[in-house]
């Protein structure tokens, strides 16, 4: 745990007309040090370490998805947290990917400070990155503690994005699929 990430907690308790002495505060600074590093881990992985070679050959050609992956982020505007799930599917071309390493894809990006939109793209990226697949797509549903905490405090608004690439993005057919298949 960093010291000095601790001691910048201390400050910001202060700052905020808090007494980071007082017995329910005490070890706030060290904790939050401790969280916030545990919830930007993601910058200190790498896609080679999270997929640890678990790509398999295979001759399934057929889509393949895996569905309502829980990611918890922060928002780069607000650093207040952004909670929801992902959807992933993508049409293999001769490779297929440890079912595990789609919801450690996710959390490493998510463990970053991020938009939606981006983290949404980064994932598809990995994903086609790793398997070579013919498409990818990623579609993440989540809520936004920065709209419902703060500024319009809508409690019950929810952000959808998605990216497809491949032949999810050129063939209306495949996309529609992907689309059937997540709302069931």
């Amino acid at each position: 745990m960093s010291e000095k990430l601790a001691d910048l907690y201390e400050t910001i308790l202060t700052e905020l007309g808090e007494d980071p002495k007082r017995e329910g505060l005490l070890d706030t600074p060290t904790r939050a040090a401790k969280a916030m590093q545990y919830l930007t881990r993601g910058y200190h992985q790498t896609l080679t370490e999270v997929t640890n070679g678990a790509v398999f050959e295979s001759e399934t050609d057929e889509m393949v998805i895996v569905k309502d992956i829980e990611l918890y982020s922060m928002c780069e505007h607000h650093l207040l947290p952004f909670i929801g799930k992902c959807h992933i599917a993508y049409l293999p071309a001769g490779k297929v990917l440890g079912l595990s390493k789609f919801a450690r894809i996710v959390d490493m990006y998510a463990r970053r400070f991020q938009i939606q939109e981006n983290l949404t793209k980064q994932i598809a990226d990995a994903v086609l990155e790793v398997t070579g697949a013919r498409g990818v797509a990623v579609t993440i549903e989540a809520k936004h503690m920065c709209m419902m905490m703060r500024g319009v405090e809508k409690q019950n608004s929810v952000m959808k994005s998605s990216v497809m690439l491949g032949s999810f993005r050129e063939s209306q057919a495949t996309r529609q699929e992907y689309l059937q298949l997540i709302t069931s």
